[in-house]
């Protein structure tokens, strides 16, 4: 499988996690000149950005790890744009991380809310 394929598998997970917690799925892998938002979402009323990453195992760290200072600084510009683009730039949001660690059939998935602050 490539890594392309098993990322897609993990967000794939993460959107029906959320799902399931009761929060509407708006966009998927929204594409900035900063990189790409992987998943929009409403959570009553707050807009949630989430960054997920998906790991086989922790041989090279946590997924959440992956998410570093340059890559948060990019999440918060990529999510300024959206909020300009939908005319939504006065609402409530934030930035979860979804770490996914692959578990046989599975994947364990922690919940990072307001992981990243802008």
């Amino acid at each position: 499988m490539s890594n392309q394929s098993f990322g897609k598998q993990g967000e794939n997970a993460a959107a029906e996690y959320l799902k399931n917690l009761g929060y509407k799925i708006l966009a998927r892998n929204f594409r900035t000149r900063w990189g790409e938002i992987d998943i929009v979402a409403k959570d009553e009323d707050c807009l949630v950005f989430a960054e997920v990453k998906t790991r086989a195992g922790e041989r090279f760290g946590a997924p959440e790890e992956a998410v570093t200072r340059t890559k948060q600084e990019h999440l918060v510009k990529a999510t300024q744009i959206y909020l300009s683009q939908t005319k939504q730039a006065h609402i409530l949001w934030r930035i979860d991380v979804l770490a996914l660690l692959k578990q046989n059939d599975g994947f364990a998935i922690r919940h990072l809310k307001n992981a990243v602050t802008g």
